[in-house]
């Protein structure tokens, strides 16, 4: 069975008993009254992203003045409204049908600009104190911060794809050829991805031959899918943007920024690495529990 005959339309807003409590109860709350006036104001997705990414810019500017109390507030203020934004364009995307490949990667390179120009500005700031050798560990944060939020993304669309049916925006994609860079962009994000993953190529295609399989049974093996997977999927929300942002004010109130670069390559890496360890036996017990 092809993956478009088992998926379905997405619903505006996220699957909730995967959600972090930040933002169930705070960022998409506040994303969800915005996007009725958006679409009433005929605002696209993308400029919604656009619009994120502003505010992310400033709050690397504003964190750059770390050391005065109220530019690092401010700097937390900026990335509270940029993640509002953020969790905004996606669901106008689904309420408008409004997809596009560039949405895709342009919502995905907003986000990496906001970090990165925090990262930049915290990194600039501390050069003059440490040295340029902080660059170097600035950089390494964010290729850890990359390669960790691929992971927890893909964990949330394969619980979205298996779970309730809804499209998955990384596997399906890998197997079609790409069109233009944003396509290739990405269709090169997928892949990272998928490689660090903890094993979901093969369980999806294990598990979709026994979903082809077994047709009367295609909504129970669902129910046992998020029985089995949410509570897990909701660990995976310790690598979310919303965590990150938290540390990074938490530190430049500290006024030890360079903590949280520690704390993202050491700290986050070693919870991803235990995640993936879980993922896996978790698919492996699950999958082995159908097969009896």
């Amino acid at each position: 069975m092809s993956d478009a005959a088992l998926g379905g339309a997405e619903p505006v807003r996220r699957t909730e008993e995967i959600e972090d409590p930040s933002n169930l109860y705070f960022i998409h709350p506040l994303s969800a009254r915005l996007v009725p006036l958006c679409a009433r104001l005929g605002v696209k997705p993308n400029a919604v992203s656009l619009a994120g990414m502003a505010c992310g810019l400033l709050a690397g500017l504003s964190y750059y003045f770390y050391q005065n109390t109220g530019c690092a507030i401010l700097g937390f203020a900026l990335m509270l409204a940029w993640h509002v934004l953020d969790g905004a364009d996606g669901q106008l995307a689904r309420l408008t049908k409004s997809y596009s490949e560039l949405g895709k990667v342009l919502d995905g390179i907003c986000d990496y600009v906001t970090f990165t120009a925090v990262y930049a500005g915290l990194a600039l700031a501390l050069s003059h104190q440490l040295g340029p050798w902080v660059w170097a560990l600035a950089a390494l944060s964010g290729l850890a911060h990359a390669v960790q939020s691929a992971a927890y993304e893909m964990q949330r669309q394969e619980y979205n794809f298996w779970g309730w049916g809804r499209n998955s925006a990384a596997l399906p994609e890998l197997r079609a050829r790409p069109r233009g860079l944003a396509g290739w962009l990405h269709h090169l994000y997928a892949r990272v991805q998928v490689w660090a993953s903890g094993g979901a190529a093969e369980f999806h295609t294990r598990f979709a031959r026994i979903f082809a399989a077994r047709p009367a049974q295609q909504k129970a093996l669902r129910a046992a899918y998020r029985a089995a997977f949410a509570p897990l999927v909701r660990r995976w929300g310790v690598l979310s943007a919303n965590y990150r942002t938290l540390a990074i004010f938490i530190a430049a109130l500290l006024k030890l920024p360079v903590l949280y670069f520690v704390f993202e390559i050491l700290g986050l890496g070693a919870a991803m690495l235990v995640l993936l360890e879980a993922q896996r036996q978790q698919y492996k017990a699950f999958l082995a529990g159908l097969t009896r």
